[in-house]
């Protein structure tokens, strides 16, 4: 492993924010626009995916990092509290994979690079745990997927969306992924979805795809159903524009608002936002960025102002760069300066909040086999005030004394600070991971509270997975200044529980015969039960088994449905119920009983004279039964000496026709025989009799 130091930097990003770094000088605006420095060390690969960890720490995944034909693939882990940088190899091409933070804190690496230019996707997936440093792989998907976007959804579990496949096609399929059962069968969305599409968890539970096409769709993960709900004003493909879902607030229900901006090659400066919680949503144009903008990055601050930043105005090119950075008001749907950035920030670029309530921004690699290396902090206007005489000074910051480290939903707790009194909102924020000019799980909600004393405030989680889905969130405190504390984690989930699922949805089974169902067990909320398993609705004569008899926390468990030849033929819907003391949940399945594949087997004529010193034929006809699509080997018996014969073709599979031929010797005898002939396919047999009549 190779580690970077920054000696000067050892006391952490807190040396920033306590301003011993920067000079009053350029403090000047600082109160008004913020203020942007630059790291005294810099990254050592090429950050193409970022996500933060639940110990303040950030993994950077590069893989090849974006030169073909390079085999050491690397990750880092920066700590910026040691100002430390620390590599390592990775076992494949991670290089433009998705990557979210599960709900247990470590983030889940989806697909990557198989192959450069052509451009073909990985089937693999890892795990990353932090409190080890090292990745795991877990299951592949069922294809490939290269530019992948992954979305924790309100049950903590993980869906992927498009990338391209093994073949370089685009997937456009969803798959979803449960944790310590693996992936789902893959539905097949009926659109072809762009890359790194903009996917949106919505408060009702649906996923909200805007963009970067003009048609706005909703996936529903119960139904697997994608359904039009929008169409951009913007007329153009929004190519590595970015997209945000906006603060969701308790004062309107949770309201979902979303924005876009940029995009576009040439790029556009211009943005438009959506209410989905209209009866019609539809986009309406905002106000425009100072500066168009492709590839750039949008990172919610804890005030829910949005920093947007970086791009260019054509892709890839240094010399258009966009250097302002611009700061969005959704209250006031205006933006606002956010200063000037030192370095262009363009294609694999990425930002990140911190949990000090300041931004990181760093990479930029428009050209192979080099990347902008400088890393910038940005203090937000928000960490500055003025003092009587109308000199910049730091801001005076709330503090978070106490807080617990986990919340159910709805749940009520406590937050201990000496600003209570001054305390305007509290709010949850989910860093989540970025690559390619958008946060895969960027989210902040706000919660309701009171104040219980001068030190202590009551505060209300929020009321269930759609609006904070399950994981780890950064906690924030800001006074009536809307200046933030410094946050502490505390992870979200819902209260000890479990939940059940069952494959496949449907079996076939044939009368005396037997079939498997996989049953699955995931649980939220640190479950560890012993949960155990029935089933209804099974039709006579048939009886199932499962196979452990229960399993504790999660895991799995076959449930064998065994018949006999008496059970009647017909499609049952059964009940699978899972219980652990006073919990019970249930999954359906269905089990059809169809008669067993089979085949008939016809032959004509009846009977057939022949001469000797002649030949005569029967067309011998083998039709499928029940969906049979076997190998059907023929042969026929009786035949009398001095004959011959031979089938054209000797085998059929599944139904199809075949011709035989009987030659009659001149020293054959002349008679009648009965001929049996015979179709065979594994332990199926059939026979059909005709006759051989010899002048």
């Amino acid at each position: 492993m190779r580690h970077l130091v920054c000696r000067a930097f050892a006391c952490s990003l807190l040396v920033v924010l306590t301003f011993t770094l920067t000079a009053s000088p350029a403090w000047a605006q600082a109160n008004v626009t913020g203020s942007w420095s630059t790291l005294p060390y810099t990254m050592p690969i090429n950050p193409v995916h970022v996500a933060m960890l639940s110990n303040g720490k950030v993994l950077v995944v590069s893989g090849s990092g974006n030169v073909a034909g390079n085999t050491n693939y690397q990750a880092a882990l920066w700590d910026p509290q040691a100002g430390t940088i620390t590599t390592q190899p990775v076992g494949w091409d991670m290089f433009c994979n998705g990557m979210v933070v599960l709900p247990d804190g470590r983030p889940l690496i989806n697909g990557g690079t198989l192959q450069y230019d052509p451009f073909h996707g990985a089937l693999n997936d890892s795990i990353y745990d932090p409190a080890t440093n090292t990745f795991s792989d877990v299951q592949n998907m069922a294809h490939g997927r290269w530019y992948p976007t992954v979305t924790v959804l309100g049950d903590g579990r993980v869906m992927t969306f498009s990338g391209l496949d093994e073949n370089g096609g685009t997937n456009s399929t969803v798959e979803i992924y449960t944790v310590g059962t693996g992936w789902s069968s893959a539905y097949a969305a009926g659109w072809t979805p762009p890359l790194y599409p903009r996917l949106h968890v919505l408060p009702n539970g649906n996923v909200f795809y805007s963009g970067a096409t003009t048609q706005s769709q909703t996936f529903n993960p119960t139904t697997h159903q994608w359904a039009n709900i929008a169409t951009t004003r913007y007329s153009g493909t929004r190519t590595y524009g970015t997209s945000v879902l906006l603060p969701l607030l308790p004062a309107n229900n949770y309201a979902p608002h979303v924005i876009i901006m940029g995009g576009g090659n040439p790029s556009t400066a211009t943005t438009e936002t959506i209410d989905l919680s209209a009866p019609s949503p539809a986009w309406v144009y905002g106000p425009a960025m100072s500066q168009p903008r492709i590839e750039m990055n949008a990172v919610m601050l804890p005030t829910g102002k949005v920093l947007a930043l970086g791009g260019s105005y054509n892709d890839e090119d240094t010399a258009t760069a966009s250097l302002n950075a611009d700061l969005y008001d959704p209250v006031s749907n205006t933006f606002s300066s956010a200063g000037v950035t030192a370095y262009a920030r363009l294609y694999h670029s990425v930002a990140l909040l911190m949990p000090d309530a300041t931004v990181w921004s760093a990479g930029g690699n428009p050209v192979r086999g080099t990347y902008e290396q400088h890393m910038e902090i940005y203090q937000p206007a928000y960490l500055f005030t003025t003092d009587g005489s109308g000199n910049v000074i730091p801001a005076t910051r709330p503090t978070i004394a106490a807080a617990p480290s986990t919340l159910t939903y709805g749940s009520i707790f406590n937050v201990q600070t000496p600003d209570a009194a001054n305390i305007a909102s509290a709010v949850l924020v989910r860093a989540g991971g970025v690559t390619h000019a958008f946060n895969m799980d960027q989210r902040l909600v706000g919660m309701s509270f009171s104040v219980a004393d001068a030190n202590d405030l009551t505060v209300t989680a929020p009321p269930n997975g759609n609006i904070v889905p399950p994981g780890y969130y950064m906690l924030f405190l800001l006074n009536n200044a809307g200046v933030p504390s410094v946050a502490r984690f505390v992870q979200v989930f819902a209260t000890s529980d479990f939940s059940v699922s069952a494959t496949p949805a449907s079996a076939n089974v044939s009368p005396g015969s037997s079939t498997n169902y996989t049953v699955n067990v995931a649980t939220t909320g640190g479950f560890n039960g012993s949960v155990s398993f029935g089933v209804s609705g099974l039709p006579s004569g048939a009886n199932a088994s499962f196979n452990p008899t229960s399993v504790t926390g999660s895991g799995s468990s076959t449930m064998t449905v065994s018949t006999t030849a008496s059970t009647p033929l017909g499609s049952y819907p059964l009940t699978i119920t899972a219980t652990s003391g006073n919990l019970t949940h249930t999954a359906s399945v269905t089990l059809v009983v169809s008669a067993a594949a089979d085949f008939s087997l016809t032959a004509t004529p009846s009977s057939q004279t022949i001469a000797r010193k002649s030949q005569g034929a029967y067309s011998i006809s083998v039709a499928a039964l029940n969906g049979f699509s076997g190998g059907v080997s023929l042969s026929v018996n009786g035949l009398p000496p001095r004959t011959s014969s031979s089938f054209n073709p000797g085998s059929i599979t599944g139904s199809g026709k075949s011709t035989l031929s009987v030659s009659v010797n001149k020293p054959a005898q002349p008679g009648t025989y009965p001929l049996v002939i015979t179709g065979t396919s594994g332990n199926l047999s059939h026979s059909a009799s005709v006759t051989l009549v010899i002048q």
